[in-house]
């Protein structure tokens, strides 16, 4: 017996896509067809332009009805891009969807050979396979499992701020969880945005203040997600909260205590300011933050260190919200779907030494320019170099970090667009002579060309060319007491030295440093470079590949706020549209136990990477839970006594499959 019947009553429909010139410009898709006509089994054989297609899947549904077939292979790219849509189509015709089978002959033949006749003879081959293996499949039916609408997002910046209130304002119950002590990211320490040059706090706090007082929303900030456990709809998540030794139902955010402090002065470099000031061991990150609550850092106070503090901070408060003996604590939350809007680490400039930061008081980076002319910033929007003079000479290093192979190879994309935005906001504050050096000039955002434009009228300097090195040795006078930039000026051709007082180097985006931690955390993938992998890269950018997870602004790659906020939106949508579906399908291609075959050896139960088998201590048997499976089939491979199956991939189809390759019967052994 082979599925539904005898291999007799096996009659299986055979369908090859041109693809265009993709496919057909690269083998004969008719001489496959003519060819796939002739093998034991196959009823109709037939080539198409365009299989994917309205027409071409109305032709299956079709062809299963009048030539009564009960197995259907196509031909054409890849499973990854159509098995769902092909899927539908045999299921439309009246057929159980798993008696289909795709063969990959866009990606496996015509993207990786230039010989024609060699490329048709592998395609028949593969086509061959997949005939020789269809007999053996089984008629199988998707799982179905209840989603939890409550959800979590991980990540307070911009991307979370935006995800979490369009999935509060939809009336879900949202978690926002931020490792930092307020939300707001990066975008909080922005003087303005580009290209309009909006105040970030006028477009960011408002955002802010929304998801603090939502009803729907609950945040918890200076708190990790520290395990997840679950699958898709059904999500366990344990979060830490670390003590701020400050009640947040009791401090209003007055701040005497920050004033009445032991400490005059800041001893701490402030991390909000770029470490361009400092703050007290009792403090709050900065004005417009939320929560509206100050907190203590252990490590640099006194009373945590000797336990000698006057604790002047404890008789300025009078709501008595300060705890020095506060500790963790520890929540547990149930969500259907997760959010994870980590955000971006900036690139560490004292990687690129010959560019002088940390050698030179002078050379900065672009967010702790970012903090110099904000008006809420160290210097209260004063320029002010570290020697106390006020900056004539400008220059900003474009790609510092990015587009290099001794660093990263990848564009950060927003770098041209800040640094112009930086060097119209310096010369705004200064009135400085600026120099950019860049390699390309990179605008291609909806007003961008035209901010690029108003630079050029603002006689900001521009230098095409890579940047070779930052120096203070003066070869002439004028080069005296100044930065010396020396760059190739590809323009004119020659090799430029720039004198300059102050030095900006446009950093770019690169993952953060626990990445990979989170991701293994969240069973989900990275690309190569460390951002999140998305599900497809054109047609599902905010999917993972774990079901009910999705990714959201830079923690996916580097973006700017516009396509941040977009691709919040996206994820919350697909988190919407899971919710609202109240259950979701499973691929039932799963594996499974024979019990009677079963050791109880626990081979299994460590390297499942989704922890979907456990084990039943009466029958000392495994047992695989069917939802949290995601049909990988490591355990599969790794059963000594070869109990565990898995649908779809079952040991008759892969020999059939392989029998096939080989032109092999299926009663030869392979």
């Amino acid at each position: 017996m082979h599925g539904n019947g005898h291999k007799e009553d096996i009659r299986i429909g055979f369908y090859v896509c041109h693809c265009g010139h993709n496919i057909a410009g690269s083998l004969d898709v008719k001489s496959v067809a003519e060819y796939v006509k002739t093998l034991p089994g196959v009823a109709v054989s037939r080539d198409y332009k365009y299989m994917c297609s309205d027409p071409g899947q109305e032709l299956v549904q079709k062809d299963i009805r009048q030539n009564k077939l009960n197995r259907i292979v196509v031909a054409s790219c890849s499973p990854l891009l159509h098995e769902h849509t092909f899927r539908i189509a045999v299921e439309k015709g009246g057929l159980n969807p798993f008696y289909f089978q795709m063969v990959n002959i866009r990606e496996n033949v015509s993207w990786v050979h230039t010989d024609k006749k060699a490329a048709t003879e592998k395609a028949k081959d593969l086509a061959r396979a997949a005939v020789q293996r269809v007999f053996s499949h089984k008629p199988l039916e998707p799982k179905h499992v209840k989603i939890n609408p409550d959800v979590l997002v991980v990540g307070g910046g911009i991307s979370g701020i935006h995800a979490a209130l369009t999935l509060a304002n939809a009336g879900k119950k949202v978690y926002l969880v931020e490792k930092s002590p307020t939300i707001g990211g990066h975008m909080a320490m922005f003087d303005k945005t580009f290209p309009t040059l909006d105040c970030a706090a006028c477009i960011l706090t408002p955002k802010m203040s929304q998801v603090k007082n939502h009803s729907n929303i609950t945040l918890w900030s200076y708190s990790e997600v520290t395990k997840v456990d679950g699958y898709v709809g059904n999500y366990k998540i344990t979060v830490k909260r670390k003590p701020r030794y400050i009640n947040e139902e009791l401090c209003v955010g007055c701040m005497d205590c920050i004033e009445k402090c032991v400490y005059k002065e800041g001893k701490t470099p402030d991390e909000f300011n770029a470490g361009l000031s400092k703050r007290k061991p009792i403090y709050i990150p900065f004005p417009q933050a939320t929560p509206q609550v100050v907190l203590i850092d252990r490590e640099a106070c006194i009373e945590f260190k000797s336990g000698h503090c006057k604790k002047t901070c404890v008789e300025a408060c009078d709501r008595n919200a300060i705890d020095f003996k506060q500790q963790e604590e520890t929540k547990e939350i149930e969500a259907g779907t997760i959010i994870l809007a980590t955000g971006f680490k900036t690139f560490d400039a004292d990687k690129v030494p010959y560019y002088g930061y940390g050698k030179y008081q002078n050379v900065y980076t672009s967010l702790e320019v970012e903090r110099l002319v904000n008006a809420s910033g160290p210097t209260s929007g004063e320029v002010i170099l570290r020697n106390g003079k006020t900056p004539k000479m400008i220059g900003i290093i474009h790609c510092v970090g990015s587009r290099d192979k001794r660093t990263n190879r990848w564009c950060s994309r927003t770098c041209c667009m800040y640094s112009l935005k930086l060097a119209h906001l310096l010369k705004e504050h200064t009135d400085a002579e600026v120099y950019n050096f860049y390699i390309d000039m990179r605008t291609p955002g909806k007003a961008y060309e035209e901010f690029y434009d108003k630079l050029l009228e603002e006689n900001v300097h521009f230098i095409r060319g890579r940047v070779a090195e930052v120096t203070d040795c003066a070869v002439r006078p004028e080069e005296e007491g100044k930065l010396i930039i020396r760059a190739e000026d590809t323009m004119i051709g020659i090799v430029r030295r720039v004198p300059v007082d102050m030095v900006v180097l446009a950093v770019g985006m690169e993952p953060k440093e626990d990445a990979q931690d989170v991701r293994r955390m969240f069973n989900i993938s990275c690309s190569t470079e460390g951002f999140f992998l998305e599900r497809h890269p054109k047609l599902a950018p905010v999917d993972t590949f774990t079901d009910g997870i999705y990714i959201a602004g830079a923690c996916q790659g580097p973006k700017d706020i516009p396509d941040s906020v977009a691709q919040a939106g996206a994820a919350a949508a697909q988190a919407l549209s899971l919710i609202d579906r109240g259950e979701i399908e499973l691929e039932p291609n799963t594996a499974f136990v024979v019990q009677e075959e079963c050791s109880g050896c626990r081979t299994c139960l460590t390297i499942c990477p989704y922890n979907a088998i456990s084990r039943d201590e009466e029958k000392q048997k495994a047992f695989i839970n069917e939802a949290l499976c995601k049909g990988c089939g490591t355990c599969v491979a790794a059963c000594p006594s070869g109990a565990i199956k898995q649908n779809l991939f079952e040991d008759e189809m892969i020999y059939s499959e392989i029998n096939g390759l080989l032109k092999l019967t299926s009663t030869e052994c392979c």
